[in-house]
């Protein structure tokens, strides 16, 4: 897992091949002017889900996991809190991993959890089980979906 600010963006292109398509997405001014819902920017290998929705609060946040993509949750907007926990730890399943929607739902407390504020982002591997959305008020992010197998 990895929190920072959108200006240091440049530390982890080198990481992964798609996660400069990625940053160079998010630096775009126009890309939080996006309507709500899936954008896709290199098939299904790189694409961002916009999301404008009130945040659910702590407790009504849900961790998940993801085999297939590294997410980059980027706040654009609002007041964004998310919990983390390794993967390997959670082990109250409530929805077992979907390969179609690439999902796994615990029902585990988080580890931890942080504050993403606006133009900065949460980067989640797939270790990394995550509660987003789990702050207060409205929150505008775009989550970045990059393969992992690039």
């Amino acid at each position: 897992m990895i929190l920072d600010r959108l200006a240091n963006w440049e530390r982890y292109v080198k990481m992964h091949p798609g996660f400069k398509a990625a940053f160079d997405f998010l630096r775009r001014p126009e890309s939080g002017n996006l309507p709500a819902g899936k954008h896709p920017i290199d098939g299904e290998r790189l694409y961002v889900m916009i999301v404008r929705e009130t945040a659910r609060g702590r407790q009504r946040a849900k961790l998940e996991s993801h085999r297939k993509y590294i997410d980059i949750q980027f706040t654009v907007a609002g007041a964004e809190e998310i919990g983390w926990k390794p993967t390997p730890e959670c082990s109250a399943i409530e929805s077992p991993y979907e390969a179609e929607k690439d999902l796994a739902l615990f029902g585990d407390i988080p580890e931890s959890w942080f504050g993403v504020k606006p133009l900065s982002f949460a980067m989640f591997f797939p270790e990394d089980a995550h509660a987003p959305l789990a702050g207060q008020g409205e929150l505008h992010k775009a989550v970045m979906k990059v393969a992992v197998n690039w």
